[in-house]
């Protein structure tokens, strides 16, 4: 009987962790008295939140993280480009996606063979992870793991609402 009762505690623990990111009744949490991060992107935090909604500034900003399930990218499948909600900048497309059941928008890689997002070493909430942010302006995308599924063994766990989505332009040789 321990012997299950461990198992099962372990799974647990293991299915609880799998995104490594907390969970709460808000929208978004965030470690008290953070100070936005600052990057060569030349806004003030008065025109960042002036530009961004309260929960997109509080996730893009103060890096918090939004509730997972709710995200409005986690099940979408246009085909398109997800972009930066700070800056517009590109970051990943509808063929790197894919569905990892941890409650957030997942990708197995980016464009721009890394300059369009930034890996910075994370040791909040007494965990080690790799936080991704976008290169450009900053922003803070989410984290990356090392546990996905496809060929590339990468997780790239992205909040919805540090993106924004560019529909794919239609291919103009197939209108004869």
């Amino acid at each position: 009987m321990f012997k299950v009762i461990i198992t099962t505690s372990l799974t647990l623990l293991v299915a609880f962790a799998s995104c490594q990111t907390p969970v709460n009744q808000n929208t978004t949490t965030t470690q008290p008295n953070k100070k936005p991060m600052e990057t060569s992107y030349n806004k003030t935090d008065a025109e960042w939140k002036k530009e961004l909604t309260p929960e997109q500034y509080e996730v893009l900003r103060l890096k918090g993280t939004e509730r997972p399930g709710t995200g409005v990218y986690l099940n979408h499948k246009e085909k398109g480009f997800y972009t930066c909600a700070g800056c517009g900048t590109e970051l990943f497309s509808n063929e790197q996606k894919f569905d990892s059941h941890c409650g957030w928008p997942s990708f197995d890689g980016e464009l721009g063979g890394g300059d369009r997002v930034k890996k910075i070493k994370d040791f909040s909430h007494g965990m080690i992870r790799t936080e991704i942010v976008c290169a450009k302006c900053g922003g803070h995308l989410g984290h990356i793991f090392d546990d996905g599924p496809t060929a590339t063994g990468q997780r790239y766990c992205v909040n919805s609402l540090s993106l924004g989505f560019k529909h794919a332009a239609k291919d103009s040789s197939a209108k004869k």
